[in-house]
């Protein structure tokens, strides 16, 4: 019995292991993105309006355009506006 437990102890802490690995992913891929977030944007914007037979310029265009409308739509949100 007492091996059996110790074998069960030990892959409870490797899930826990992995479980921590993954959270600190997550937060590191996070952090990137909140960095290189409109550059990541634009570019996928550009590859999107390219395979749709545009200009790559367009995707640029458009990426900077929403990027910009939403930078304005979240300075002008309040707690007394929020849920709107």
């Amino acid at each position: 019995m007492h091996k059996f437990q110790l074998i069960r102890r030990q892959l409870g802490q490797g899930m826990t292991e992995y479980i921590i690995i993954v959270a600190l992913i997550a937060i590191a891929a996070i952090g990137v993105y909140q960095a290189f977030g409109d550059v990541v944007r634009g570019q996928t914007a550009t590859a999107a309006v390219q395979l749709g037979g545009g200009k790559g310029a367009q995707g640029r265009t458009v990426a900077d355009a929403g990027s910009s409308a939403a930078n304005t739509a979240a300075k002008a949100k309040t707690l007394k506006n929020f849920e709107k």
